[in-house]
């Protein structure tokens, strides 16, 4: 679900944003987003369906931040094919020395 949600290159940055300049409302992400404002609360809708930010009321408007635990998963997997491929290159580097010689 992660991958899915952060593919799209405008709930990316939109997420990239918010990870960067903290709450935000609707219409400030829209000002510089280059999308409509539709556009924009759809984008969030699905980033809030992945959990990947929050939404707070506050009167009319509303503001988004990013849930930067919602990537404990993406992180957890990154780390183990850090490890995987680590392990290869080990494997290989060894190889390579014992062609050597």
């Amino acid at each position: 679900m992660l991958f899915r949600t952060l593919a799209d290159p405008t709930r990316r940055a939109i997420f990239e944003r918010l990870c960067r300049q903290g709450e935000q409302t609707v219409g400030a992400l829209t000002s510089q987003s280059g999308v409509s404002q539709p556009a924009v609360s759809k984008h969030l809708g699905v980033l809030r369906q992945a959990g990947l930010v929050r939404d707070r009321h506050e009167g009319r408007q509303t503001h988004y931040s990013a849930q930067l635990s919602a990537l404990a998963p993406l992180m957890d997997w990154t780390s183990q094919m850090a490890e995987f491929w680590q392990s290869r290159f080990d494997d290989l580097e060894d190889l390579l020395k014992r062609m050597d010689q």
